[in-house]
């Protein structure tokens, strides 16, 4: 009888520590009663009765999740490799348990669908370029499908865009040309500055005769400092000055008709 009685408390001690379940700060307890929803608890020590009650504990913290890398083809017809990480939480501890059964895993597939049909609608050089604009479209089309789940998509991060040998080379070949081209227009552009900086010097030194003599000094300061021969240009003005004439240009003589 002593045994029984001692049995029979030992089961009830080992029934009341098992009804305890502690939930830390960031986890949660989904309970179900008699295989219905019943109500969400947490943290603490909470009062779980056995056979009645079940427990699915859930963790709220931030999930980092690496996407693998996918095989995606872009508008332009380009075949890259794409890898990404996902950043998300769970919001709604209820949801998540009655609504998907593997919400990590179907997180992942959806992320890696979205992944591929998302950038196989732009060209290459925006997924180099313009990955702001990328992750934020797909944090939102996520953000949109996870939401059923109890799932808030945090962040979205392209890794890498993997290409191949051959069109690494092409995009060096491309950027190349292009560094050539805006050379040749900036060129370009600095010739026609100059070209107009001289025309509108011409159209000054026309209007003003001064101008002219003051660019004969300039000029003679500039063979002074270079060469020991210096060269005086005179203008045929100064020739009228002094009264004398302006020297004639000698013509080739004619040739005499022959008959």
């Amino acid at each position: 009888m002593a045994i029984s009685l001692l049995v029979v408390i030992g089961v009830i001690v080992v029934l009341i520590i098992a009804s305890f379940r502690v939930f830390r700060e960031y986890e949660r307890g989904v309970i179900f009663l008699l295989g219905r929803f019943w109500k969400v608890k947490g943290p603490g020590l909470r009062l779980v009765i056995p056979l009645l009650q079940q427990s699915v504990k859930i963790d709220l913290r931030l999930i980092t999740m690496d996407v693998p890398p996918q095989d995606v083809i872009s508008r332009d017809n380009v075949s890259v490799k794409v890898s990404a990480v996902l950043y998300f939480r769970v919001v709604d501890p209820e949801r998540v348990v009655i609504q998907v059964e593997n919400y990590i895993l179907a997180t992942s597939q959806l992320a890696q669908t979205t992944l591929r049909s998302v950038l196989g609608q732009h060209d290459l050089d925006e997924m180099l370029s313009a990955r702001d604009k990328l992750n934020q479209n797909i944090q939102s089309i996520l953000d949109e499908h996870t939401d059923a789940w109890g799932i808030k998509v945090a962040n979205v991060e392209i890794k890498h865009v993997d290409l191949n040998e051959s069109m690494v080379r092409a995009i060096a070949r491309q950027a190349e040309a292009e560094r050539e081209r805006r050379a040749k227009v900036i060129h370009a552009e600095g010739e026609f500055q100059a070209a107009e900086q001289l025309v509108a010097a011409a159209m000054r030194i026309a209007t003003q005769p001064e101008a002219l003599q003051l660019r004969y000094l300039q000029t003679l300061a500039d063979i002074s400092g270079q060469s020991n021969t210096v060269v005086i240009p005179l203008p045929l003005e100064i020739f009228r000055i002094l009264g004398g004439k302006e020297p004639v240009r000698a013509e080739p003589p004619e040739r005499s008709a022959v008959e």
